[in-house]
């Protein structure tokens, strides 16, 4: 791990913020000049949400869990989950390793602004892209598709929050560990493809045979879809989900702080 170079200046919580607010503007409009970026993280979601629905519709009674919802009412978390998982492997690996690789991250570390601003602003954009993704999805199946709804938008704001960090501290894992940008982007690809056609983000595990089913549990997609789905259709907080997003959150923090490299 290199050591971050000492400011020479010392910089306070409101001028930490400040320098966070600016630097999260920028780099939102660098990842909106990102064609390929741009349509993984948001327009790809949304074909399949309208995919999916030209196929199977939203009547009540198609979504393998209640009588009352539709499948698309039931895929709309899952593609949430899916949003997550996209922007933790496959965005911020490649993004931040290609950074390290053209001597961008070297930059910032010779400035007087503090890697935490930059982390801070990176966390911050790849997060709300995540968001806007979801909030997308919801927009376009409320429009096309009459999604339901039986939860509270307050619970899963949070639900969508703790699974959306805990990914991406993983995802700064990944990045910390790859020499290159090439292989961050195999490592998040060898990753993020089996737990999305595997967990029931992209379609329903309900649909798979018992022996995928069963490996699905042990992957960490499966629990945010779990968390998402729950907490849509109004039920209590998964526990097993919980646990498992909270110990990555955990782990993939303290081993991104220990390994992240600027150069």
């Amino acid at each position: 791990m290199t050591t971050a170079l000492q400011p020479v200046t010392d910089f306070g919580p409101a001028k930490i913020l400040r320098s966070a607010a600016k630097l999260t503007f920028v780099q939102f409009k660098l990842f909106l000049r990102e064609p390929v970026a741009f349509f993984f993280n948001l327009a790809f979601p949304v074909l399949l949400l309208l995919l999916f629905g030209a196929i199977w519709g939203n009547e009540p009674g198609s979504s393998f869990f209640s009588p009352v919802y539709g499948y698309i009412d039931a895929q709309t978390p899952a593609l949430a989950a899916l949003l997550i998982g996209t922007v933790a492997f496959m965005t911020i690996p490649i993004a931040t390793a290609t950074a390290r690789e053209q001597k961008l991250l070297r930059r910032f570390q010779a400035t007087p602004m503090r890697p935490l601003v930059y982390l801070i602003s990176d966390v911050v954009v790849n997060f709300a892209v995540a968001l806007t993704g979801m909030i997308l999805l919801v927009v376009v199946a409320r429009l096309a598709f009459g999604l339901r709804f039986g939860g509270s938008w307050t619970a899963l704001f949070a639900g969508f929050t703790f699974a959306a960090l805990s990914f991406i501290a993983v995802g700064y894992v990944i990045a910390s560990l790859s020499p290159t940008s090439r292989v961050a982007q195999v490592a998040g690809q060898v990753i993020f493809f089996p737990m999305m056609f595997l967990s029931g983000a992209a379609m329903p595990l309900q649909i798979m045979p018992p022996g995928v089913q069963s490996a699905a549990q042990w992957l960490p997609l499966t629990h945010v879809v779990r968390l998402l789905q729950d907490l849509w259709f109004g039920g209590q907080w998964n526990t097993t989900a919980l646990l498992v997003l909270g110990g990555m959150l955990a782990v993939g923090t303290a081993v991104s702080v220990f390994t992240f490299r600027w150069e």
